[in-house]
């Protein structure tokens, strides 16, 4: 038993919950509440939610492409219209995302690993043997999806929040705190805290009717079908186990009430919880010794003392437990108590610079490089960026009464109103953390987890940190403005690294944390200074000081999980100096000259080995497109050691960023993909855990790159990636992946410079050709059904101007032929019978009027042929009409005029081809031909182009693939499951 189990009795259980609209909830009993004194009263229906329990709810939903890497535009759009429907209905949500080690937890969070592994294995399993995206049932939080969340969330400036220490009792606490309403998770712990209202999160769902749908767990219910007296919850709570008490320890207790934990299942559940719940309410005393002495009959049993942990931990999160436990630290309560009504003032004041220039408090939350300048051209940068953005009108929802707008209007009305001020630096966090305390773990009643950070600080050997960047650490981390690795590798030089959407039996590359690796290494030194500890004991040295400086040895822990090591110990990492004079952290984060600027930008490209001339040139690298590019070349820079790209791969991922598509919303929902390839999926993984990667060397300098230009929908797109990786595998060159647009090739070619430039180039091999006749099923717009892939891929694109979406596989000439070997006939072949003037069609069967191609060999005919057949002879063609008598023979005349104009139209065709490939006269340097880079199988030569054969998946305005699989998509988003 755990006390998760408990949630299964609540859902099992109908008078517990109930159905309930969001947005048509109001916070009246609000008015009835005792007023905390620096607070305001709020007219808003305000809840917290719990990010970490609907993550798959804020993505939009389980629809089928998430594997493909993230579809940040239709997430950034759903969250549009969430947020555009609560602000409607005066509702109002602060989100919580987990910061925190949380070291006592660590064995359920390895727990939560393990099978967050055994999904990717089947994801991927599935993706190789189908080639469709996998069932819902599968579903976990694509790379980087935390990191875009609480990026978008502040674009739409919603409160964001990070925990730090023990992120159920932060978030309880924020909530009581701050007078919030009630709760949006789905965790039994939250039951036992006895929140003022609770909500599902896993049943949160958007709808077209403009309602916000969910179930209320009504706790009072729970409690009344338990039995137990509602302060007798948290001894129920503590008794079913947890991370402090676990299963093994009350294994005797368990035992004593005949309850088997063997073979749990929904029923025994709800029977064991009763059983326990009988056991509660017999109890002659609350007492936690009295307790403890009638689950374990003796208090001096060592576990006696962890389930009084257990029990006051539940205890320290109710209401009464929280307001006892509250003043114990009353300096640190007091001195943020004035800071959320000044926040709170700013939100509502239309001249929010003048609050926050006057507001000193507010610098820790500030890097230097967040100016109100540096704001505005991101601003500007932004907008240009996203100005050919279209809105799903599918997923706009119209509330009775009120007419809505798509999102990138309403996101421009925002901006607009806030005059640039809302979107970036300080004054976006005066509105996106409004009522937020400067330290939320200053109020969370955890004694364990301090207890073993403190542990932890000891343990591990990291040198001291100067306040003042510990204290603009822990304020960014709490408002989400960083990512959350800074502060635990500061405060416990220790962090979690997750398993990742990649295939650890078929390695086409090493581990992706391994190869990220090396920038960690360069950000643990930036974070503690390690240049400037060296360039002290140097120093010290040349002087002959008596007391030397010693350099410390920067070792972090990083949890990385391997077949050797499935996160059973850490991985110790040692910094590595960056390789020129850094300066130290102090002067990358509040440095204001000029010097720290470029400074600050040196040392985030020195990270992604992208310090190069060109990738500042925003004519070759756009500043939304840096990171991509960034991330790009420094995967590019393992060609010396690991060869990872292909050349059709990385102008893949150049060509969607410029893809006018990738913004198009409409188009994106109805985008279906043709196939879902394992390397495909790899291939985006890689690229986005080198965005997290990037993000965090970015803090870590102090933010160089503004953090609006980092966001991942301005560059990058799963669902278009795979689409384009698919036109490059079969596409001639790269004129033909950008559908013949001159500007993209132009734009491509200058982006794939930047990125090579003084990079030693060597590009991964193509897989190798499948074997003849091993037959592959392709879907229609990629390969035509029964085409085997090397045929298709390496023989050509068919002949000719085809009308036909698809690949054409180029016809046998009709003569047949024969193959000699220092002339002697090794092996021959039959002619290909069809109708003169018939246009050339895909082997799927016999096609009417064609006989299939007659193989043979020496040692006799391995197909039957028709009695009295030559197979060296020619075929024998009537040409007009039926009453001409048959023209045969090797000399005839009119055959060979035939065969004479033949050649000449392939020859015309040749030319024809050849101009088209190069523009029409347009040279262009570095387009070259795909097909150079892979081998030439079977000698065949160069197939013309198929017009059309790259369309997108709708011909005349009709979708022509409806399904992917077993894992069909849904077109409305807000109405996903």
């Amino acid at each position: 038993m755990v006390v998760n189990d408990l949630k299964l009795f609540i859902n099992s259980n109908q008078g517990i919950s109930i159905p309930v609209n969001l947005l048509k909830l109001r916070g009246t009993k609000f008015h009835h509440n005792r007023v905390i004194k620096g607070q305001q009263l709020h007219n808003k229906f305000r809840l917290v939610l719990d990010g970490e329990c609907c993550l798959d709810r804020l993505y939009g939903g389980y629809f089928s492409d998430w594997s493909c890497g993230g579809q940040w535009n239709r997430t950034l759009q759903f969250l549009a219209v969430l947020i555009q429907a609560t602000e409607m209905s005066n509702l109002e949500l602060a989100v919580f995302f987990n910061g925190c080690l949380e070291l006592p937890r660590r064995a359920d969070w390895v727990q939560n690993q393990l099978q967050v592994r055994a999904k990717v294995n089947n994801v991927l399993k599935h993706i190789i043997t189908k080639g469709t995206p996998p069932p819902k049932i599968w579903w976990t939080p694509p790379v980087c999806l935390r990191t875009s969340l609480r990026m978008a969330l502040r674009h739409l400036n919603v409160t964001v929040l990070c925990s730090m220490d023990d992120h159920h009792q932060e978030v309880i606490a924020y909530c009581r705190e701050n007078n919030y309403n009630g709760l949006i998770a789905d965790d039994a712990e939250y039951a036992a805290f006895d929140p003022p209202r609770y909500f599902s999160s896993e049943q949160l769902k958007l709808t077209y009717k403009g309602s916000l749908d969910t179930k209320e767990y009504m706790l009072s219910e729970l409690t009344k079908a338990l039995n137990i007296p509602s302060d007798r919850l948290c001894i129920l709570a503590a008794l079913l186990g947890n991370y402090i008490l676990t299963e093994n320890d009350l294994a005797d207790f368990y035992k004593k009430l005949n309850i088997c934990c063997t073979n749990i299942n929904k029923t025994s559940v709800e029977q064991t919880i009763r059983t326990i719940a009988n056991f509660v309410r017999e109890l002659p005393s609350v007492e936690l010794d009295i307790v403890s002495q009638k689950v374990f009959t003796s208090t001096s049993d060592p576990r006696c003392s962890k389930l009084r942990q257990s029990i006051q931990y539940y205890l320290n999160g109710t209401k009464e437990g929280f307001l006892h436990y509250k003043p114990v630290k009353p300096t640190k309560v007091h001195k943020v108590d004035p800071k959320p009504s000044v926040q709170a003032q700013s939100n509502q004041s239309t001249d929010a610079p003048s609050v926050s220039e006057g507001d000193s408090s507010l610098e820790t939350s500030r890097f230097a490089s967040e100016t109100l300048e540096s704001e505005r051209e991101s601003l500007n940068a932004y907008k240009q960026a996203t100005a050919n953005a279209k809105s799903a009108p599918q997923i706009v929802i119209d509330p009775p009464g009120i007419q809505s707008h798509g999102d990138a209007d309403t996101i421009r009305t925002e901006e607009e109103q806030s005059n640039g001020h809302a979107i970036n630096g300080t004054h976006n966090l005066l509105i996106s953390s409004s009522s937020s305390s400067s330290s939320s773990s200053a109020t969370s009643p955890s004694h364990a987890t301090a207890d073993s950070t403190k542990q932890s600080e000891k343990t591990t050997n990291i040198p001291t940190t100067v306040p003042e960047v510990m204290r603009t650490a822990s304020e960014r981390h709490q408002k989400g403005l960083m990512s959350p690795h800074i502060y635990q590798i500061l405060t416990a030089g220790e962090i979690k690294l997750p398993v990742l959407l990649e295939d650890e039996n078929h390695r086409e590359f090493p581990s992706i944390h391994l190869i990220y690796r090396p920038i960690r290494q360069m950000v643990y030194a930036i974070l503690f200074n390690l240049h400037h500890r060296m360039y002290l004991a140097t120093k010290s040295k040349e002087k002959g000081d008596s007391e030397k400086v010693e350099v410390p040895d920067v070792i972090i822990k990083e949890w990385v999980w391997s077949k050797s090591n499935p996160y059973q110990t850490p991985e110790l990492v040692k910094a590595e100096q960056i390789g020129w004079g850094v300066p130290t952290i102090q002067r990358l984060w509040f440095g204001t000259v000029i010097d720290d600027k470029r400074r600050r930008l040196r040392g985030f490209l020195t990270c992604m080995r992208s310090d190069t001339p060109l990738m500042l040139n925003t004519s070759y690298v756009p500043q939304h497109l840096l990171v991509m590019a960034c991330v790009l070349r420094y995967i590019m820079s393992f060609s010396d050691k690991i060869k990872i790209l292909r050349r059709q791969e990385l102008d893949a991922f150049i060509a969607q960023a410029f893809s006018p598509e990738l913004m198009n919303a409409q188009y994106l929902q109805d985008l279906q993909l043709p196939l879902v390839t394992s390397r495909g999926v790899q291939l985006a993984t890689l690229f986005m855990a080198g965005v997290e990667t990037a993000l965090l060397a970015n803090d870590a300098c102090g933010a160089p790159i503004p953090w609006l230009m980092c966001c991942p929908w301005l560059y990058f797109d799963g669902k278009l990636f795979h689409h384009t990786l698919a036109r490059a595998t079969i596409a001639k060159n790269l004129l033909e992946l950008c559908s013949g647009h001159i500007d993209r090739v132009v734009k491509v070619e200058r982006m794939r410079k930047a990125i090579l430039e003084g990079v030693t180039v060597v590009f991964a091999r193509p897989p190798l050709p499948v074997a003849p006749g091993i037959r592959v099923s392709v879907p229609s717009n990629i390969l035509p059904a029964g085409c085997a892939i090397n045929d298709g891929l390496m023989r050509g694109r068919g002949g000719g101007a085809m009308p036909q979406r698809g690949l054409m596989r180029r016809p046998i000439p009709s003569r047949g032929g024969q193959l000699e070997i220092a002339g002697v006939v090794v092996g021959q072949w039959g002619p290909n019978y069809g109708q003169p003037g018939r246009l050339p069609q895909p082997l799927q069967g016999h096609p009417r009027g064609r006989i299939p191609p007659q193989v043979t060999s020496i040692g006799g005919l391995k197909y039957s042929l028709p009695r009295g057949f030559n197979p060296m002879g020619r075929p024998t063609f009537h040409t007009r009409g039926n009453s001409r008598a048959p023209i045969a023979g090797r000399g005839k005349k009119t055959q060979m005029k035939t065969t004479g104009k033949k050649k000449t139209t392939i020859k015309k065709t040749k030319e024809i081809e050849k101009k088209d490939g190069k523009g029409r006269g347009i040279t262009i340097d570095g387009i070259t031909d795909y097909n150079e880079t892979i081998p030439n199988m079977n000698s065949a030569k160069e197939a013309l182009p198929v017009p059309g054969q790259f369309d997108d998946a709708t011909e005349n305005g009709k979708s022509t693939e409806k399904g992917q699989g077993d894992a069909p998509l849904v077109t409305p988003v807000a109405t996903e499951n």
